[in-house]
């Protein structure tokens, strides 16, 4: 199974059409025009048709994640004092 079949098969699966997958890319700031997108769901035997690569297909899985749970959130990394790469907080005090 190629690329193009699995984004194909996503495609229908969740109901989308080409401009709700412009919107998921865009949320990974992805960029594809529209004639490339559509160059993508064609017939392999078509001279227009395109190869989906594994980074389109990645940008593609991340958008959604990003439209279906939101933006990850930072967590802060909470290190022990006896580690070697504790910073003690500045308290602001110039001493």
């Amino acid at each position: 199974m190629t690329n193009n079949d699995i984004l194909k098969k996503l495609r229908i699966a969740l109901n989308l059409q080409e401009e709700d997958i412009m919107e998921i890319l865009s949320y990974v700031d992805f960029k594809l025009s529209h004639s490339e997108l559509r160059a993508l769901f064609r017939n392999p035997e078509h001279r227009n048709y395109k190869e989906c690569g594994d980074q389109i297909l990645r940008k593609f899985l991340d958008g959604l994640i990003i439209k279906n749970r939101g933006r990850r959130k930072k967590k802060k990394v909470l290190v022990p004092k006896n580690s070697p790469f504790y910073k003690k907080e500045d308290s602001g005090r110039k001493g």
